[in-house]
């Protein structure tokens, strides 16, 4: 769990440490979505998807299965966004629809054998791109690396609860 801001931190200007994470991150971000880096990764995974499809399949394997909204909660995109891209995965054989235990009315997303397939060669490739790029840090920079990325996805998670949970309140 995150600690809360200390005042003089929340009102403050970001000290130079969090400008260039902030910097890197907008670099990381861009360099990941790129069109033409997502067309030589599905190339060398051997999976013609476009870029929502695998963030889609991505999430679903990470956490299946789910109803479609909350997909679109934790893709932070519109829930028919996620419908369109559920239909174009079912029509490849990647996902199905499985009537949701707790409400015989909704449905949950499941990845077939192919979609599970599929993600396992996205993050294969992504992972010897990465392999690659960084070959020469050792096993311990690697490690911290790691850590503090989790540590620092965790905080930011828990960061925009407590302000979805102080919006709906003041609402």
């Amino acid at each position: 769990m995150p600690t809360p801001p200390r005042p003089e931190i929340a009102d403050g200007p970001a000290s130079a440490e969090v400008r260039e994470i902030e910097r890197a991150l907008n670099r990381i971000t861009y360099l990941s979505t790129r069109a033409r880096q997502h067309e030589r990764l599905m190339a060398l995974a051997g999976v013609p998807l476009d870029r929502a499809a695998v963030a889609l399949l991505r999430q679903v394997a990470d956490s299946e299965p789910l109803r479609p909204g909350e997909l679109a909660n934790r893709l932070g995109v519109e829930a028919s966004h996620v419908t369109r891209t559920v239909q174009q995965l079912q029509k490849s054989g990647h996902v199905t629809r499985l009537p949701d235990p707790d409400d015989r009315r909704a449905h949950r997303i499941e990845l077939t054998d192919a979609g599970r397939q599929a993600v396992v060669r996205v993050r294969e490739a992504g992972a010897r791109g990465m392999m690659l790029a960084l070959a020469e840090w050792s096993p311990q920079e690697l490690g911290q690396l790691a850590t503090l990325f989790h540590r620092m996805v965790d905080d930011f998670l828990a960061y925009a609860a407590e302000e979805e949970l102080e919006s709906a309140g003041t609402t």
